[in-house]
């Protein structure tokens, strides 16, 4: 028999992770994960020169 699979620890809390709640241990860790996304906690670094080409120019939104 091969040995059971080990999943990795919870980000947020650092138990054993639940298979259907994957990286996470439970709901309410997932719940703070994303608050902290929707709280601009986490951001992911873009650097100034990046070149954005293929993107359309930005819209102003149109005043009513």
């Amino acid at each position: 028999m091969s040995a059971p699979v080990k999943l990795p620890a919870c980000p947020i809390c650092g138990k054993p992770a639940d298979p259907k709640l994957k990286p996470f241990c439970s709901e309410r860790c997932s719940d703070i994960d994303l608050g902290r996304w929707l709280s601009d906690r986490y951001v992911i670094p873009a650097s100034e020169d990046e070149d954005d080409g293929d993107l359309p120019p930005a819209r102003k939104p149109e005043s009513e």
